[in-house]
């Protein structure tokens, strides 16, 4: 049966002490997961972190249609849903337009849920045995662009991606040329650094940065950071020199 609401449980979000200059911007979130008491707890810890839950879902096709109204930043997605796939949700979310930033939320760590969800285009996996203090980070990071990985996962994830690209370096795919600067920062991602850290490794602004990298999006011709970091592995731009 369907779960699905506009409006979050009913729990208040967190209101931020002190004046709030700092605090980060509140995150519009839709959270799918087939588990009333789960998605309600889930969705709770999100409204007391100052987050928006703009709705809930409890099968994949209601997640997709609803969250095409709702348009959230970020969905959080298990992967075991009782009529689509979560990896079938992940890949509509990321086609959309505007794309959705999806952190699947799963009871599995097995190597092949894992490399199909980011291949349908997760921004990050984590595994439902996680801190809420973890969750809650990771949550804040994909809402950020950032690829975000239970420990132990990444270096899966990234080692698929390596046997894969010996093929792609030999190919002349006739890319557009990027310059110095686009390409340092784009050795930087691929090595797994939040924007901020770029900015401080480069000592650019954090806008700098996020401009080199939307201008390397456009120029390749992709269309968010996860597929960015597919792009530069293949390249072998993740290996130091």
């Amino acid at each position: 049966m369907a779960c699905v609401s506009d409006v979050p449980p009913a729990v208040p979000p967190a209101v931020p002490s002190g004046d709030g200059a700092d605090a980060p911007r509140p995150l519009r979130v839709m959270v799918v997961d087939d588990h009333p008491m789960w998605r309600d707890a889930v969705a709770r810890d999100l409204a007391e972190a100052g987050h928006d839950v703009v709705a809930t879902a409890g099968e994949g096709r209601t997640a997709v249609r609803v969250a095409a109204a709702a348009r959230p930043d970020v969905a959080v997605v298990d992967l075991q849903l009782p009529d689509i796939s979560g990896v079938e949700v992940t890949r509509h979310l990321a086609a959309a337009d505007p794309p959705v930033r999806v952190l699947v939320l799963s009871a599995s760590g097995e190597q092949q849920d894992v490399l199909e969800a980011v291949k349908a285009g997760a921004t990050g996996y984590l595994l439902k045995s996680a801190a809420r203090e973890e969750f809650l980070d990771a949550v804040r990071r994909t809402g950020d662009g950032d690829a975000v990985f239970t420990p132990g996962l990444a270096g899966l994830v990234l080692g698929e991606y390596r046997r894969l690209a010996s093929a792609a370096r030999r190919a002349d795919d006739g890319a557009p040329r990027l310059t110095e600067r686009e390409t340092e920062v784009l050795r930087l991602v691929a090595k797994g650094l939040t924007y901020k850290q770029i900015a401080q490794r480069l000592v650019l602004s954090h806008r700098t940065v996020q401009n080199h990298v939307q201008n390397t999006l456009g120029k390749l011709q992709l269309h968010n950071r996860v597929e960015l970091v597919r792009y530069a592995i293949e390249k072998g731009l993740d290996q130091d020199d």
